[in-house]
């Protein structure tokens, strides 16, 4: 859900500085939300099912009132992308969800948080880019920072997950967030798409819905178990649906009027640090060195691709004019 603009000349207003901490704030705590709920036994698929459907209840008076005649102007291609887009933002919820069963917060979310890396790769193979040095050295420093993290060093422990018992079981997680973060690149690729034409309200509406439909479609399928939770599970659910959904995204959309893409998106990896800050102070979960230099190694390289991949799609741009 990135806009491609720049941010407009003039002094920056002090409360956007503030707004950026908003963000960081409101997106790093989706990871510990995420755990407070499991904490209460919820099923994953409940978890991120609640977290859409929220999501689109508290969106739906404004994509509504202000927004009925562009929705009924979509086209079949344009749902067809929306049904595709809500499918893979619904898996990417369901599989990062899981993996915080069996990998620590740092982890987890840093994995997750490599989606800039596999758009750009998805871009050489259905938009014909080619790959800049830039976003190359990323994926290479990334892919070395998940070896870092996987493979044990003079007997240095392995993704250190709370709930497993083996390293079968730690593989389970980190392969869980890497499919989390393969679903919401395809989430973003398609979102570019879209988003050219299509105002941001109706658009993350639209997508938040289809992905609540996806994962309710689902949980009767898997008769996933709704009922019989305490209260504070479910406020914990409403939380999620308002804190890092609601709030950290549209935070970020709007830093997009005052900041120009690349810088919004470095703020953007911030939420890994935020997340993990969170996990020591709440958790007193710390991750052993070895979890922390790969993982801060893997932040790098997400950096470095971002900054590679938006010049990549701007060069594309001018080419194409």
């Amino acid at each position: 859900m990135k806009l491609r603009q720049e941010a407009p000349t003039g002094a920056t207003p002090l409360k956007a500085y503030f707004v950026i901490l908003v963000a960081i704030v409101a997106t790093s705590s989706a990871a510990i939300l995420i755990r407070y709920a499991l904490d209460e036994a919820m099923p994953p698929l409940l978890i991120a099912g609640a977290r859409l459907a929220v999501a689109t209840v508290a969106l739906t008076p404004l994509a509504l009132r202000g927004y009925r005649g562009r929705l009924a102007q979509l086209s079949r291609r344009e749902w067809l992308l929306i049904a595709v887009s809500g499918m893979c933002l619904a898996l990417h919820f369901t599989a990062w969800v899981s993996s915080l069963q069996y990998t620590t917060v740092l982890v987890s979310v840093v994995i997750v948080s490599t989606g800039p890396i596999w758009v750009a790769i998805l871009e050489v193979f259905f938009l014909k880019i080619r790959l800049s040095r830039l976003v190359v050295a990323g994926l290479l420093t990334a892919l070395a920072g998940g070896v870092l993290i996987g493979v044990p060093i003079n007997g240095g422990a392995l993704l250190a997950a709370e709930n497993a018992a083996d390293l079968s079981a730690t593989a389970i997680g980190a392969l869980l967030a890497w499919v989390g973060a393969l679903s919401v690149s395809v989430y973003m690729l398609i979102g570019r798409k879209l988003r050219a034409s299509l105002p941001v309200i109706p658009y993350v509406w639209l997508v938040y819905g289809a992905a609540s439909i996806c994962a309710l479609a689902v949980m009767i399928a898997t008769a996933t178990p709704v009922a019989g939770f305490r209260a504070q599970g479910y406020l914990i659910l409403l939380a999620m649906g308002l804190v890092p959904q609601l709030i950290g995204h549209s935070s970020l959309n709007y830093l997009l009027e005052h900041f120009p893409a690349a810088i919004v998106s470095m703020f953007s990896q911030l939420e890994p640090i935020g997340s993990a800050i969170l996990a020591l102070v709440l958790f007193r979960e710390l991750p052993p060195d070895q979890q922390i230099a790969g993982s801060i190694i893997i932040i790098i390289g997400v950096i470095l691709a971002s900054r590679g991949e938006i010049r990549q799609s701007e060069a594309s741009k001018t080419d194409a004019n």
